[in-house]
């Protein structure tokens, strides 16, 4: 399988990192312009939560079976396992809360930003650093995040700032995720990663199911949880394969990258598949995108 391919080392690619940040933004951007679907369809979130924990056992078995069973239990293991899982479920979670109170045309663009934290922690504590083209790359990424998710005229509750509050919450907790799984791959495998994050995600199918209002109608249908259950097998994977990601490459590039270039395939598929036209802004964010995913992909790798 191509992940047993790139994992043998260089000599099947001079840039693994790249290979996996790729195919995280492939499975990413596909699962994007289709996840919405089940929602439109009578399905809630919260129960897309849950069929999404469960997608996430597939691959983390594949993965264990790829690290011959051996699941690394030592404190430091089990603490940075948790750490990105919790960050990474607990923000979706939160993320229920937060649409509920305000406005997502400017929740999503404030969440698109979570690479800013990555980076400044990488750079921080982990003394990353990228050449002028690799640092213009990240630059225009970041430029071009907030563009996707833009949409002048959206409604919401501009009341409070409760929505405000969850939003920054869940900014810095999947950055500060995207930090620890970088800093995790220095003493654990990435198979062991995504088996912590996998069961993380599955300690929070509880609160979920807490939140779901079982008294509206919910649809059980092939257009939902089955149709919630293809599209986030494609979220779970492109989990698995950033881990390998950050596993090779520097945060700093990583994060900007698959953050940038998820949205870019979503807008892509949406305008060729859905029929849909990107407004002006998000248009010049794909373009921005794929100027950023160009200049990361000609990054010069680290000498030894």
């Amino acid at each position: 399988m191509i992940l047993d391919a790139a994992d043998k080392g260089k000599r099947v690619t001079a840039r693994p990192w790249l290979l996996y940040a790729l195919l995280t933004t492939v499975f990413w951007g596909v699962w994007g312009a289709f996840a919405g679907l089940p929602t439109q369809h009578g399905f809630p979130e919260t129960m897309v939560y849950v069929v999404w924990a469960l997608t996430m056992i597939p691959p983390a078995i594949f993965a264990l079976q790829r690290a011959g069973w051996k699941l690394q239990t030592d404190g430091r293991s089990i603490y940075l396992g948790s750490m990105i899982g919790f960050l990474g479920a607990g923000g979706q979670m939160l993320l229920f809360h937060a649409v509920h109170n305000g406005p997502t045309y400017l929740i999503f663009p404030i969440i698109a930003l979570s690479p800013v934290v990555t980076i400044a922690l990488s750079m921080l504590l982990l003394q990353e650093r990228v050449s002028r083209l690799g640092a213009a790359g990240v630059a225009l990424a970041l430029i071009a995040l907030p563009m996707f998710d833009y949409a002048p005229g959206g409604g919401g509750d501009m009341h409070g700032i409760i929505w405000f509050i969850d939003t920054l919450a869940i900014m810095a907790a999947w950055g500060v995720q995207a930090f620890y799984m970088k800093l995790a791959n220095r003493t654990m495998n990435a198979e062991n990663i995504f088996f912590y994050m996998t069961v993380t995600g599955l300690l929070l199918v509880p609160v979920a199911l807490g939140m779901t209002d079982f008294s509206q109608p919910i649809n059980y249908g092939l257009d939902g949880p089955w149709l919630a259950a293809i599209t986030q097998i494609l979220n779970s994977i492109g989990a698995l394969t950033l881990v390998y990601a950050f596993r090779y490459g520097k945060a700093i590039v990583v994060a900007p990258l698959t953050n940038a270039g998820a949205p870019l395939i979503t807008a892509v598929i949406s305008l060729a598949v859905l029929g849909l036209v990107p407004q002006p802004l998000k248009l010049t964010g794909i373009l921005l995108a794929f100027a950023a995913a160009a200049l990361l992909a000609i990054e010069p790798e680290e000498t030894a």
